[in-house]
């Protein structure tokens, strides 16, 4: 069982997911200052250490319904390979310490934005996804915060509207990406009981509604040089290239034929989409900020 406990912790905190959302409060840093430096490190360990410990006590509250979907029964708790105690003690020791990091590293605004984020995710958007469908919508404001704390540690202001447009972006993306895990596994949390819009929409219909999200959220992108990020025209192809490149891409959800296979193909490019949009933001930043 030991030699197993890293790759179970790993699986409890969603390890790729609370990586993500460190890499973009990072992203929110260096355009905050546009160098990388030492005080990178606190605001970015503090988020990842306090989005561990929110996915953590995400699946203590839903270990019982995790253990009725295929998708979820393996996990650490409804498996039986961690106990729901000792996952929640897990839980608040990670977000206990992250807070305690993300205040050296970002001040009480910082920390004020990363506890809401905790809340926001386990006490709105987790249970509300039991009362209706459409709860992705505004629990995609917990893609949005992030970013906004790494600008925060970086010395800025929430004011400023380069935050705005960044976050802007961030809480848009979030809707595709939840809607095509939703067309991935529409039926598991209809098995569960959860309300889904698989049960209101046909496949197709709710493809094209998530291809409309995607359009939006190209169109956010774009819109970011026009309030002041970006600082050089190769910034500004980079980010036009992507976003033509995700709407074309993401045609396949307007076919007539759909399957499993062009949902998880429109999935991984959405994922790909915002690794590469940070990517090129970071680097602009980075390369032509004086």
């Amino acid at each position: 069982m030991m030699n197993h406990y890293p790759s179970l912790l790993l699986t409890l905190i969603k390890v790729r997911i609370s990586g993500l959302v460190a890499l973009s409060t990072a992203t929110g840093f260096v355009l905050a200052t546009g160098t990388l430096s030492l005080q990178l490190v606190t605001p970015v360990l503090g988020i990842f250490l306090l989005a561990a410990g929110s996915a953590a006590l995400n699946q203590y509250q839903e270990r019982h319904l995790d253990a009725v979907m295929e998708r979820t029964r393996s996990r650490p708790i409804p498996s039986g390979r961690i106990a729901p105690r000792k996952a929640l003690f897990i839980s608040l020791a990670l977000m206990g310490v992250g807070g305690a990091v993300l205040k050296m590293g970002a001040g009480s605004t910082g920390l004020f934005l990363g506890l809401l984020n905790v809340l926001w995710y386990n006490g709105i958007y987790t249970p509300l996804k039991r009362i209706t469908p459409f709860a992705v919508i505004p629990g995609a404001v917990i893609g949005a915060i992030p970013p906004a704390v790494g600008w925060i540690a970086g010395g800025r202001s929430l004011m400023e509207p380069q935050l705005w447009a960044l976050a802007l972006f961030f809480f848009i993306w979030q809707i595709p990406h939840f809607w095509l895990l939703l067309l991935n596994f529409g039926k598991d949390y209809e098995k569960a009981g959860f309300p889904s819009l698989t049960a209101t929409f046909t496949p197709p219909q709710l493809a094209r509604i998530t291809y409309a999200w995607i359009l939006a959220t190209s169109f956010a992108c774009l819109a970011i040089p026009l309030y002041g990020l970006g600082h050089s025209y190769l910034v500004y192809i980079a980010l036009a290239g992507s976003a033509v490149w995700l709407v074309w891409s993401s045609r396949i959800l307007l076919q007539d034929s759909l399957n499993g296979r062009v949902f998880r193909l429109a999935f991984r490019e959405v994922n790909i989409f915002i690794l590469l949009i940070m990517i090129f933001l970071t680097l602009d930043s980075l390369m032509f900020v004086k």
